[in-house]
């Protein structure tokens, strides 16, 4: 018993493990994306924008990590979890805390909005608070909309439409249909990266009537769902060439999808999803960042 409670993280290390590095892919590739598109329309990149784009990204990321982590906490749908250790779960840190940390995130990432808004528009205010209510009643308030099978649809919306097209709105202060093209394999890619996380829980997540989108449609369909997004993701990317031919390069990757793919199908579970979690990250931050490059070019 001793071994095994030295063996947890003390102190900032597990902060930093609940702030879920893995997951921190999803929150860069946007901002890598939507800051890069504007060089299609010949103009230098705002450096000061694009870093406070990125540093909202990143905070509101962590800050839906640390709620799901005090929300799923306090509902005891962590309990016996596979995946990476939850602080409240295991009690290395009070709910109060996490909740604190989560608050804490959200407060930094509406001061980086706040910053962004007075430089460029003032509706990313609305577009702020839009983001914070969704990332807090994902699993948190009475009827968390992630406990009824919604969390794809949200993680493609905000961490794929939103953070991408942002990201090129505070450079050029315009929506344009480049923008939402680019954002389809980013937010597919990221809805990827849920679905792993929750193909991995669906056995836990059923019995504590978790009803994510895995636990709806069945295992096996969950599986065929994951390969129809990372091959929605590559198509997309390709179409990408009507912006930039070199957004062809992201072809490349199609081995390294295959793999993951193939596990996934072949029916990896458990613990050995969690490494599939970290390559889709990958996966997604080479994509992103291909395609970042053949928009400078």
């Amino acid at each position: 018993m001793t071994s095994a409670i030295s063996s947890q993280p003390t102190g900032f290390n597990k902060w930093l493990v609940g702030a879920r590095p893995r997951t921190l892919p999803a929150a860069i590739a946007p901002v890598l994306v939507g800051t890069s598109l504007i060089h299609n329309d010949k103009r230098p990149i705002n450096l000061l924008n694009g870093l406070a784009a990125l540093l909202v990204s990143l905070l509101l990321q962590i800050a839906v990590n640390f709620s799901n982590d005090y929300s799923d906490g306090i509902r005891g749908t962590d309990e016996n979890r596979v995946g990476p250790v939850r602080l409240v779960a295991s009690g290395l840190a009070t709910a109060k805390q996490v909740k604190a940390a989560a608050y804490l995130c959200f407060v930094f990432a509406s001061i980086s909005g706040l910053f962004l808004a007075f430089r460029t528009s003032w509706w990313l205010i609305a577009l702020g608070l839009i983001c914070i209510i969704a990332a807090w009643t994902y699993t948190g308030g009475a009827k968390p909309y992630g406990y009824f099978g919604f969390g794809e649809v949200s993680v493609f919306i905000f961490f794929g439409v939103v953070a991408t097209v942002g990201s090129y709105f505070v450079q050029s202060e315009k929506i344009t249909w480049q923008s939402f093209l680019v954002a389809v394999p980013i937010g597919t890619l990221s809805c990827a990266i849920l679905a792993v996380n929750n193909l991995r829980d669906l056995p836990k997540d059923a019995l504590a009537h978790k009803k994510t989108l895995a636990v709806r449609i069945g295992d096996r369909n969950a599986r065929k769902m994951f390969v129809g997004l990372i091959l929605i993701a590559h198509f997309s990317a390709a179409l990408s060439a009507f912006i930039s031919p070199w957004s062809l390069a992201t072809i490349v990757f199609l081995p390294i999808s295959a793999k993951i793919c193939r596990n996934v199908i072949n029916g990896a579970q458990g613990a050995a999803l969690i490494p599939i979690l970290g390559k889709v990250g990958k996966l997604q931050l080479l994509i992103a960042a291909t395609l970042a490059i053949a928009l400078l070019i």
